[in-house]
């Protein structure tokens, strides 16, 4: 159903900071990074007066010799060496961590959650750093400082008392390492629940059902070598510039070695375009850009599978004539399903494939042809291909594309997915998933002394619903901002109230601790940056990059109060608390983390001497089987899928809109109403559409609008007074922020395939106030 009136007064607090002046829109024709990144990385430091402490972060972020992992983007580091591998949102982010500004007791008990609540979630980040543990008292409604012990007994309480562990749920976000991951999941497994919702459950779950599908490993197969050697780069439903910014450097020195490259995606983005790699010194001394795409093609919003169809039907209509169109000796030895493949491209006309990918038969002719004169191809894709009702379907096509060519196990050939957070996949490898597999808990019952549960726990959407029932009564977040990241924010709202305790471990205040339970802790934890003191010297974490390089990472500076506490000591903290009878060594591990790495090294397959193999210069690679054309499928080959295509063509009058962020942005942190590379200033409660839908509908340029959602069960959802900014996109097709249109996506509405919230897919109907 609609949300209703005072749900949406609810929502009217705006993400981002109050703008400076009235919305502007002016095409951006600039070079990705470049100036435009320096200037703005120059202006954000001025703001928030680190010209000291930036630089020398900078410096240290990213280096293989001491140096701490970004907290931001997962794209791997230099396999050269690390100089300055870095980018602007990555120094943002890093910025943005390492605030003077603090938030602690005196602030709380000057403001009210109320009053709280009313402001923009960039104000509230803007406040600065958490500097000790805080309760919410629901006579005062303000957070009053609480200790860490009796925080954790809160915590311990609360779920000693649970009827069923399945009553609590514990969720991650990409930032957390690999050593509280591991804790974190032992935690949860011996309390007795696989309740392990996390960001992936939102962004990449599609991707990793569809490979281990397709190639039993859930992972992708290159590295950066690979794309250092590779013929043809195809770029997905990626906006490099934005959400993994270092590819740009990945992009330019494919593009000058002479790889074709080609971005499929509904918006051309400024990636896909030109850069100026802000390291290379003698570019950035001549203003010398260099290309990043040899060709661009705009699907419709959902289209990718059908161009990905298109390409195969061409490869194989080539077949008979060209003796190099397919690897027959790499189908036949490594692959099964292929005939049945063959048999629906070439059942699939040319007619539907043109009308569901919104891409004419001629161009889906030439990126078919780039693909057969490559010799190795890489396919690399994002949230734009996963956040899909068809997403494991796609993805499974990437593979099928790939396999007819046996590209595959060897040097500059593979699928490439690219992660979002710096450690989403290590959170995953390292245990965080709600449909754990048996040889996974059968090795950790066994290493650890624990009996796991064997039942699938909840993943995000299903959380959020047994929240919403009452099913769900203790809810734990470590780290991430759950209450904006969510899909349909009034019913998530909903659910997070309804707990009798929500936790949140975080860095900074945010949204979710002001959407909470009956009772609340705000737990403030050490940031990526800040030195970890331990009883045995200051401590390393690592995390895996989405390469599957695992890295340490070690902070730099002091940390921003006395009083916080790293993220495994916390988890440890409430372990103990929580299972005050448990043989699990929680406060040893904790005075060196080399003990947690070492059961690691037992529990986990691919950690293997994992202390040493960590402190080599670059970290090591997980193994990844199919690399070495190993597959743990069914069948013990990589396996075709053979998919009808979806429908994705919009009926008549509504639009598929696709949520996304702003340049100016990390996931729900919002730095500035600015977007830079799409020409945004000032504005964020937009909608980019098609001109001649705008015509169609009698909307001007920058009028307001009124989107209203329609969801699988045909309930609705409204946002209103958007501006609509005319924008070069396929027909049918629109675009805004999240998580201002979070709002939109309804929590019924997830893929069947892979449980995530169909977030680029949104059916809308768009009107003219």
């Amino acid at each position: 159903m609609s949300a209703s009136n005072e749900e949406q007064e609810r929502l009217e607090p705006s993400v981002g900071p109050v703008p400076t002046g009235d919305p502007e829109f002016r095409p951006y024709h600039h070079p990705a990074a470049g100036w435009g990144a320096a200037k703005s990385v120059t202006q954000f430091l001025v703001r928030e007066r680190a010209l000291v402490d930036g630089p020398r972060a900078i410096k240290r972020m990213n280096h293989e010799d001491g140096g701490f992992d970004c907290p931001g983007c997962a794209w791997p580091d230099d396999t050269k060496g690390l100089h300055l591998d870095i980018c602007e949102n990555g120094i943002k982010h890093v910025t943005w961590e390492m605030t003077r500004k603090r938030v602690g007791r005196e602030f709380f008990a000057a403001h009210s959650v109320t009053e709280l609540y009313g402001w923009s979630d960039h104000d509230l980040e803007n406040q600065g750093r958490l500097t000790e543990p805080m309760v919410y008292d629901p006579e005062t409604d303000h957070y009053v400082p609480i200790s860490w012990k009796d925080a954790f007994e809160v915590v311990g309480r609360a779920l000693r008392g649970l009827d069923d562990p399945n009553q609590a749920a514990f969720y991650t976000s990409g930032r957390l390492g690999n050593e509280a991951t591991f804790l974190y999941q032992l935690m949860a497994r011996e309390l007795g629940t696989n309740n392990l919702p996390d960001c992936s459950n939102m962004c990449h779950e599609a991707s990793g059902r569809a490979l281990t599908a397709s190639l039993g490993t859930g992972k992708g197969t290159v590295d950066l070598k690979d794309w250092e050697a590779t013929d043809a780069l195809f770029v997905l439903g990626v906006n490099a510039a934005s959400n993994a910014p270092r590819m740009l450097t990945a992009l330019a020195e494919a593009h000058d070695r002479g790889a074709r490259i080609v971005h499929i995606n509904p918006l051309v983005e400024a990636a896909a375009t030109r850069t100026i790699v802000p390291h290379d010194f003698t570019d950035m001394a001549l203003n010398k850009a260099t290309r990043t795409s040899t060709l661009n093609l705009q699907p419709r919003i959902g289209g990718d599978m059908a161009l990905l169809r298109g390409m195969a039907k061409a490869i194989l209509e080539q077949a008979p004539t060209d003796p190099k169109a397919l690897d027959r000796e790499f189908i036949d030895r490594h692959t099964t399903g292929f005939d049945e493949y063959r048999a629906l491209c070439e059942g699939t006309p040319w007619e539907e494939i043109e009308s569901q990918s919104g891409v004419s038969r001629a161009d889906v002719l030439e990126a078919a042809r780039v693909y057969r004169d490559a010799d190795r191809t890489i396919v690399t894709w994002c949230l734009g291909i996963t956040q899909h009702e068809h997403g494991v379907d796609t993805v499974r096509e990437i593979v099928n594309l790939l396999l007819l060519r046996g590209n595959l196990g060897r040097e500059g050939a593979g699928p490439s997915p690219v992660r979002g957070h710096s450690n989403v996949q290590g959170n995953r490898t390292c245990g965080i998933d709600h449909r754990p597999t048996e040889e996974f808990l059968s090795r950790l019952a066994e290493v650890c002394d624990i009996a796991p549960p064997r039942e699938h726990g909840m993943d995000t959407v299903a959380t959020i619903k047994a929240m919403h029932r009452g099913d769900v009564k203790v809810f734990v977040g470590m780290g991430g901002n759950f209450a904006l990241a969510a899909p349909d924010t009034p019913y998530t709202y909903e659910a997070l109230r309804t707990c009798d305790l929500t936790v949140q471990v975080s860095t900074k205040l945010n949204r979710s601790h002001l959407v909470h339970g009956r009772r609340a802790l705000i737990l403030p934890c050490l940031g990526r940056t800040e030195k970890d003191h331990q009883r045995k010297g200051v401590q390393s974490t690592s995390v895996e990059d989405s390469m599957s390089m695992v890295h340490l990472s070690v902070g730099m500076k002091r940390p921003a109060s006395p009083h916080l506490l790293s993220e495994p000591a916390i988890v440890a903290g409430m372990a103990r608390a929580a299972l005050p009878d448990s043989a699990t060594r929680w406060e040893w591990y904790i005075e060196d983390y080399d003990r947690i790495r070492d059961t690691m090294a037992q529990a986990l397959d691919g950690f293997e001497d994992f202390n040493r193999r960590v402190r080599l210069p670059l970290g090591f690679r997980i193994k990844q089987p199919a690399r070495e054309l190993v597959f743990r499928t069914p069948s013990g080959r990589a396996e075709f899928s053979a998919a009808a295509l979806p429908d994705v063509v919009p009926a008549p009058g509504t639009l598929a809109l696709g949520t996304m962020r702003s340049h100016d942005q990390w996931n729900t942190t919002v730095y500035s109403d600015n977007d830079r590379y799409r020409g945004i200033k000032n504005l964020r409660t937009l909608v980019f559409m098609n001109r001649d839908d705008m015509r169609e509908r009698g909307i001007t340029e920058s009028a307001p609008v009124d989107i209203t959602s329609t969801a699988k069960d045909g309930s609705r959802r409204h946002l209103d007074g958007f501006l609509a900014i005319p924008y070069d996109i396929p027909r049918g097709c629109a675009a805004g922020y999240m998580p201002e249109m979070n709002v939109l996506c309804a929590l019924g509405d997830f893929s069947t395939q892979s449980d995530q919230p169909i977030m680029k897919h949104v059916k809308v109907t768009i009107t003219a106030r």
